[in-house]
């Protein structure tokens, strides 16, 4: 099972950041943004096999994929924006870290508002005139 493995290289990368932050912090920071890295590279197949199942969902459902992908490009945004987020404050850069939460929020409303508007648009000729 995969999270074996990731719970297994998560708990030694622990020991040796706590390890490595006593001595050298900067080879901590590395160690940290390498180990997300990893993570991060190990998850791409399961996120292509969930991506590739909502494009078949999609389909077979003849739901506008406008929709869909404005939906999974917020997801997207979100997912890198904690990952970046995370990896500056683990860096101690919290300042950052906000910056790039701030960042998504912004991108996320902008990619929202499409959405909102197509709901609104419903729901008003829904209404009596």
């Amino acid at each position: 099972m995969e999270i074996i493995q990731i719970v297994g290289l998560a708990l030694t990368a622990t020991v040796f950041l706590l390890l490595l932050r006593q001595q050298k912090p900067v080879m901590a920071v590395l160690l940290g943004i390498s180990f997300s890295v990893f993570i991060l590279w190990m998850m791409l197949e399961p996120l292509q096999t969930i991506l590739e199942t909502l494009q078949q969902l999609t389909e077979k459902a003849g739901v506008n994929t406008f929709f869909i992908e404005n939906i999974l490009k917020i997801l997207g945004i979100a997912y890198l924006a904690e990952f970046a987020s995370v990896l500056c404050a683990d860096a101690g850069e919290q300042a950052i870290a906000k910056k790039v939460e701030f960042a998504a929020k912004i991108l996320i409303t902008i990619l929202a508002l499409p959405v909102m508007t197509s709901i609104l648009d419903m729901l008003l000729h829904l209404l009596p005139a």
